[in-house]
């Protein structure tokens, strides 16, 4: 079982990541947003007694330099823990000054989260209080939208889905329209996009459809365990080499995963917010101080708390940071 104090621990880390990248939002640098980002939250990793192994992150050993998937974080000390980072969730939105930016991360007994590559991931999700089932990835939009609708009680024009403005996607989008349904179009972050399912009078999503990274579908699939929800995706490896990668991490291209299978057992999940948007404010600086707002939420305990944290001296904690980086 996990520490209970672990959960404002990982919330300092989201919190340092999301002003570091919130220092360079509207540069236009997407790599240099997520570097910061990424050097923050190893950096404040690095301090927690935990024996951490990160199974979602930055990428495979050759590909990243720092978080890592199979990268060792923490001080050794402590209990075992499998972790999934998103240091920067929406990238060119930061680079652009755009909503929904966070730094988010997700902690887990060893063997709570699926080992997944950074590869494309099929993806259905609802809010919690429906019957089990109401939804399934292998049936058509309309046939989802329509199911959605009866459990609602309430006609297909009241639906409204999330999906990534992507190419890929606009035969769904069509479709999806086809029903009478009205669809919300995102640019990028498809965490939020699934959990804005859970809270449609705040957010006026109530479904989730389409393809998106799988480390993404793992990070919102803890998320949804916290605090209920339905979701089933499929890995979609384009190659030969993608498939090996997969099959290396125990993962299977043919099956159906449920929310449980993405991730289970006692987690803690924690997110903050570095642009302004629907699921939680960005960062605001004031002079040498900046406020976030991060949300933290625990399976065990079916948890959501909203922090708001002011940091004093926050330059000089940047500084710091940078020069250890470097």
């Amino acid at each position: 079982m996990l520490k209970r104090t672990l959960a404002l621990e990982i919330a300092r880390v989201t919190e340092i990541a999301a002003i570091a990248a919130a220092k360079l939002r509207g540069r236009g640098n997407i790599k240099a947003a997520d570097k910061a980002a990424t050097d923050a939250m190893r950096r404040e990793l690095s301090g927690i007694d935990i024996n951490g192994t990160v199974v979602i992150g930055e990428g495979e050993m050759d590909e990243a330099p720092m978080l890592y998937i199979g990268e060792k974080v923490g001080t050794g000390y402590g209990p075992p823990v499998d972790i999934a980072v998103d240091p920067l969730e929406g990238t060119k939105i930061c680079a652009n000054d755009m909503p929904n930016a966070f730094s988010v991360l997700a902690i887990s007994e060893p063997g709570g989260l699926l080992h997944a590559p950074d590869i494309y991931m099929e993806k259905i999700a609802i809010g919690p209080g429906f019957p089990d089932g109401t939804i399934d990835l292998d049936h058509t939009p309309q046939a989802n939208i329509k199911a959605l609708a009866d459990a609602k009680n309430v006609p297909m024009n009241e639906i409204t889905a999330c999906i990534l403005d992507r190419s890929r996607h606009a035969k769904l989008i069509l479709a999806v329209r086809e029903t009478g349904a009205s669809v919300k179009l995102i640019s990028d972050g498809d965490i939020a996009g699934i959990i804005w399912t859970t809270d449609p009078i705040q957010t006026d999503v109530d479904i989730y459809l389409g393809s998106g990274g799988a480390p993404e579908g793992v990070l919102a699939a803890a998320a949804l365990q916290c605090i209920g929800g339905q979701m089933q995706s499929r890995l979609l490896p384009s190659n030969d080499e993608e498939l090996r990668r997969l099959n290396k991490m125990g993962a299977d291209a043919s099956k159906k995963y449920n929310v449980e299978d993405l991730a289970c057992g006692d987690l803690i999940f924690s997110a903050t917010g570095i642009t302004n948007g629907s699921l939680l404010n960005g960062v605001h600086f004031r002079g040498d101080s900046a406020e976030t707002e991060t949300l933290v939420m625990r399976s065990k305990t079916r948890t959501v708390r909203r922090i708001k944290t002011k940091f004093y001296g926050i330059n000089s904690k940047l500084a710091i940071l940078e020069n250890e980086a470097d």
